[in-house]
């Protein structure tokens, strides 16, 4: 028969096809395969960061307060601005 037998050409025939079928699957597999890695370190950097949680709650309660300090700043500025230039006209 010869070195291979019939099923072993099955096998390396449909690893073949499967590879080279059409172009860029072998770019697309590996992609997955990329896409599949850096979910799997997300996924242990999620692990190690619930240990964490609650400082990162703290910096995320933060900075709404932060934002809204920061709008009023902005509304009395304009509000100081408008009184200005009303003074200015009345003149």
């Amino acid at each position: 028969m010869g070195a291979f037998g019939i099923w072993q050409w099955v096998v390396i025939l449909a690893i073949v096809l499967i590879l080279f079928a059409r172009p860029g699957k072998i770019s697309g597999i590996m992609g997955d395969f990329g896409k599949g890695l850096r979910n799997f370190k997300s996924g242990m950097k999620d692990d190690a960061a619930i240990e964490g949680e609650a400082e990162d709650a703290e910096v995320i309660e933060a900075a709404p307060a932060k934002k809204a300090a920061k709008k009023k700043a902005a509304k009395k500025k304009k509000a100081a601005k408008k009184a200005a230039r009303k003074t200015k006209a009345k003149s």
